[in-house]
C-alpha cells in the first residue's frame, strides 16, 4: 500500500511512516523539508501520484485561530482536490477529542472547520480524534502560565483528562488504514484517566521545570470553559495501551 503522511515528519508523522515502512508499506513522507508544501500546493501532485491512502497528521505553525484556520482549511482544500485528481481511495485525517464541545479555543473550532471540509468533499475518509498527546503536556504548561509575585505558575482548571501515547496514536492510525473507510469519526484516549492539573504537574516535575501548577476553576483551556468532561473521549472509544507513568519512564 502507498501512503503519503502530510505532516510525515512531525511527532506522529515521523512514528507512522516507520510503523507502515517496517511492515512494508510505501510511505512517503511529505512535508515541506521534502519540497511538498500544502499551503501553495507545491510538490503535493506528484507526492499522491499513485497513492491509496492520504494521512493528514499536518500542524499549523500558529495556534493563533485566524493562523489555524486559514492553514487547516487551505491545506485540506488542496488535498482534497489532489486526492480526487490521483484517485486517492482513503483520506485520513488526525483530529483532537472534544473539539466541537470546546468553542472558545480557537484552534480547535479551526479543527472541527477542517473534518467538516473532509466530510462534505466526496472522499472516502476516516477522522481519527485523538485526546491530548502524553508529550504536549509541556504546551499545555505554557500556554497557562502566568507570572506573579510567587514566580512562574500554571493555572489549570481541574478537569477530567484522559491523555495518550504518540506511539499509540500512530498504530491506531495504521489501523484505521488497515480497516479501511468509516466515512465519519472514530475517538482514541490513554488507558486511563487522569485529572489535567495532576497530568501537567507530574510532567513539569520529571522534567525538573519549576513552575507550579495551580487550580482554579475559573482557567480556560486555550481559551474555553471547561465545566464538565470536555477533553474526555466518548464511552466505548477505542484506548491506547501505553500507561502514562510507562511513557514517563521511557523519558528518563
Amino acid at each position: 500500500m502507498r501512503v503519503v503522511v502530510v505532516g510525515g515528519s512531525g511527532r506522529i508523522g515521523a512514528r507512522l511512516v516507520a510503523l507502515l515502512r517496517e511492515r512494508g508499506d510505501d510511505a512517503v513522507a511529505a512535508s515541506r523539508r521534502s519540497g511538498v508544501d500544502v499551503v501553495t500546493g507545491a510538490g503535493i501532485d506528484a507526492a499522491l501520484a499513485g497513492a491509496d491512502a492520504v494521512v493528514d497528521v499536518s500542524r499549523s505553525p500558529s495556534m493563533a485561530a485566524p493562523d489555524a484556520l486559514a492553514f487547516f482549511t487551505g491545506a485540506t482544500r488542496t488535498l482534497i482536490d489532489a486526492g480526487k485528481h490521483a484517485g486517492v481511495a482513503h483520506h485520513v485525517l488526525l483530529s483532537v477529542v472534544g473539539a466541537r464541545r470546546l468553542t472558545g479555543a480557537g484552534f480547535l473550532q479551526a479543527k472541527v472547520a477542517q473534518e467538516e471540509l473532509l466530510a462534505a468533499s466526496g472522499l472516502p475518509y476516516t477522522v481519527l480524534a485523538a485526546t491530548q498527546f502524553f508529550g504536549f503536556a509541556t504546551g499545555i504548561a505554557d500556554a497557562s502560565t502566568r507570572v506573579t509575585s510567587a514566580g512562574r505558575e500554571v493555572v489549570l482548571p481541574d478537569a477530567p483528562d484522559q491523555p495518550v501515547a504518540e506511539d499509540d496514536v500512530a498504530a491506531a492510525l495504521v489501523t484505521l488504514l488497515d480497516e479501511g473507510p468509516r466515512n465519519g469519526l472514530v475517538e482514541l484516549a490513554g488507558p486511563e484517566p487522569m485529572r489535567l492539573p495532576r497530568f501537567v504537574a507530574t510532567t513539569l516535575a520529571a522534567q525538573d521545570d519549576p513552575r507550579r501548577v495551580v487550580v482554579d476553576p475559573s482557567a480556560t483551556y486555550f481559551g474555553a470553559t471547561i465545566v464538565g468532561d470536555e477533553l474526555m473521549p466518548s464511552p466505548g472509544t477505542r484506548l491506547g495501551t501505553i500507561s502514562y507513568n510507562a511513557w514517563l519512564g521511557a523519558q528518563r
